[in-house]
Order: C-alpha cells, then sequence, then structure tokens
C-alpha cells in the first residue's frame, strides 16, 4: 500500500537531508486522526530511529503555549491589561519614543524593538537582560509596523512574572495541570538522564558541544532555560493535546478550571490592526504565502519555531496540525524545511478533508 502523501513527503525530506527526523500529528478537537514517525535522531550512523514519543526543542512554540497562554490567563484573574503601558510595568523602560508601548505591542511584535541581539556573549540573567533591552534603540514607533521580536518577548515574561509573582515555568506548569490532567506536559529543559530521548539540535560553537535536551537558543540559555521566547521541549503529542485545548476554546467551549474564557481566546487570535501585520496577540494567522500553506482558512493561527517546529490550528475547519523535526541538525544554515511546511500543511489537510 502506498504511503499518504503527507507521510511520503516527510520521508522524502528526510531522505533529501532536511531534517533527521520528524514526528507529525493532525486532527480536530475530538482527537487525532493522522500521526507519522521518520528518519533517526541524528545523522550518525547508527542513531536511533524517531519514535512518536521523541521530544523535541520547541524553541519559539513556547510563545504560543506557554507566554501567550499565561498572558491570557493573567488577563482574565485581573493581573493584567493589555492596554497597560509597558513603562508602568517595566521602570527600565524610559523615553518619549517608547512611552506609548503597551503590552499588546510586545504581544503583537509591534513595539518597535528589534528582532534578536547576541546578549548571551557578554550577560546572563533577568536583570541584565532587562536593562539591556530597555536600553535598546527602538527601529520604529510603537504600532507603526510589526517586525518579529525575540527582545520584545523577553520584556514581556519579566513582566509576566512580575504580575504573578511566580516564573513563568510554573505559572506554565499550573496551568496544564489545569488545562490537560493526566497528559504529559511540555517542559523548560530535560532531566539528564532522560536526554537520550530527545532530538539533537546544533553543534554549537559557543558552547562546544552537541546540544540535547538543553536549549537551543542562546539567549534562553543565558537566562537559565526559562524564558519566554525559547525553553520548551515536548512531543507532538503533547503539542497535540495543546491544540486540540485551544481549538475547543476558540469553537466556543469551556476551560474548566484554567479560567480563560473563549472571548479571550478569540480576541488573542485576532489579526490585529497594525499596517502590513499578519500578527494577532502573540499567534501569527493565515496567510497563503506563510507556512501553513493554502488549505487553512482565514480563521487559522499558527506559529513556528526556528529548531524546525510548527503549529497551525483552524477553528473555521475543526483542525490542526503539529510538525516537529529537527533541522538545525547538525548545523542552522540547513534551511530546507522553507519549502517542505506548507507543501505539509496542504497534503495533510487534503487527508483530513
Amino acid at each position: 500500500m502506498a504511503p499518504e502523501p503527507a507521510a511520503r513527503l516527510l520521508d522524502e525530506a528526510v531522505a533529501a537531508g532536511a531534517f533527521p527526523c520528524a514526528v507529525a500529528e493532525a486532527g480536530a478537537a475530538a482527537g487525532p486522526r493522522w500521526q507519522h514517525v521518520t528518519g533517526r535522531l541524528s545523522w550518525d550512523a547508527g542513531a536511533p530511529a524517531a519514535q512518536a514519543g521523541t521530544v523535541f526543542d520547541l524553541a519559539s512554540l513556547t510563545k504560543v503555549l506557554a507566554t501567550t497562554t499565561i498572558a491570557m490567563r493573567l488577563l482574565e484573574a485581573g493581573h493584567l491589561d493589555l492596554e497597560d503601558a509597558v513603562r508602568t510595568r517595566i521602570p527600565a523602560w524610559r523615553g518619549e519614543d517608547r512611552r506609548a508601548a503597551t503590552i499588546a505591542d510586545l504581544l503583537s511584535h509591534a513595539s518597535g524593538l528589534p528582532g534578536h541581539r547576541p546578549y548571551f556573549r557578554t550577560m546572563s540573567g533577568r536583570a541584565a537582560f532587562v536593562d539591556a533591552i530597555c536600553a535598546e534603540p527602538l527601529d520604529a514607533p510603537p504600532r507603526t509596523r510589526a517586525a518579529y521580536s525575540d527582545l520584545g518577548f523577553i520584556l514581556l515574561g519579566t513582566l509576566l512574572e512580575d504580575a504573578a509573582g511566580e516564573t513563568l515555568d510554573r505559572q506554565f506548569a499550573r496551568f496544564w495541570s489545569d488545562a490537560l490532567p493526566g497528559t504529559p506536559a511540555p517542559t523548560y529543559g530535560v532531566a539528564a538522564a532522560a536526554r537520550a530521548q530527545v532530538a539533537p539540535t546544533e553543534r554549537d560553537p559557543w558552547r562546544g558541544r552537541v546540544l540535547q535536551g538543553e536549549v537551543h537558543d542562546e539567549n534562553a540559555f543565558a537566562l537559565g532555560g526559562v524564558a519566554a521566547h525559547a525553553g520548551l521541549f515536548g512531543t507532538a503529542a503533547s503539542v497535540g493535546a495543546f491544540a486540540r485545548w485551544l481549538l475547543g476554546l476558540l469553537r466556543g467551549g469551556t476551560a474548566g478550571p484554567v479560567g480563560i474564557s473563549s472571548a479571550t481566546a478569540r480576541r488573542f487570535a485576532a489579526r490585529g490592526t497594525v499596517p502590513g501585520s499578519s500578527r494577532a496577540l502573540g499567534w501569527d494567522t493565515m496567510l497563503p504565502t506563510s507556512s501553513c500553506g493554502t488549505r487553512f482558512s482565514p480563521a487559522a493561527i499558527g506559529h513556528t519555531g526556528f529548531t524546525g517546529t510548527t503549529l497551525w490550528l483552524d477553528p473555521a475547519l475543526d483542525r490542526y496540525a503539529v510538525l516537529l523535526t529537527n533541522r538545525v541538525h547538525p548545523t542552522r544554515e540547513n534551511d530546507a524545511i522553507q519549502t517542505v511546511r506548507p507543501a505539509f500543511h496542504d497534503a495533510v489537510l487534503d487527508q483530513l478533508s
């Protein structure tokens, strides 16, 4: 029997060197309807085959699974207002040029901050990062354009920790136990004893080793492995469980003890008004030219991760798709996944329809 098109596409991507391995899952709010596992954890001879339970560095999926969800929960609890000025929450955020920036601007990548700086080379720890980010000249006035910014999310994470009086990892763990009890949760980092189950990422020249079970993003590493922009590790099944939970909420369900309303979830999923931007609050939205391909509806939201991870979900179609790979192994210079992602999403949605 010939393999399904989406499975064949991923098998061929491994054979072509796009990534050593991939684990994918797709389905609806009611449950998963398709899974596929392909490849080996690394290109090394004799490397273990990937398994359904292989753990991946989720990279920037952290922004939507953890950080954006924590922001929704704090908003509902009255600890946050999206229109609060950043300067009222972070005293180091000073200057007339950034006075108007709000929490919503950080979530929608519209604060004017640049995307990235290699702070890890000279500093570590939350306080140093906050001071450095607040001293960065803005690339544009707030809300005049969107530019994807890890720096904005790092700052947002410190704000969310202060609002709750609790670290991001503890807030996320409590959310997960409330929302998905009994389901294995993504975690910040992986215990040393379990790292053999993790798909390795880059041969990192800065740390002088192949990374396996420690966060690939250098700034997240310098922040202790727990950050708002990166840090989570998880399986396709755990990301799929989150997708089903959020799909249910966006489709009018209730979150139970999580305390997030369907109205708030929809507010975060709505594309903003920043000129030329497809960004919602935390999430990206569907464009036919993006990683989601052309089959999702305009209601779809999603995100990618630098290490080769992707999540898209669509409340109008009641569909989600998870693709986890380690495309940065052994080097981030391999960017063949850019053509794989949209083709994969088109193929898997065609199958599910």
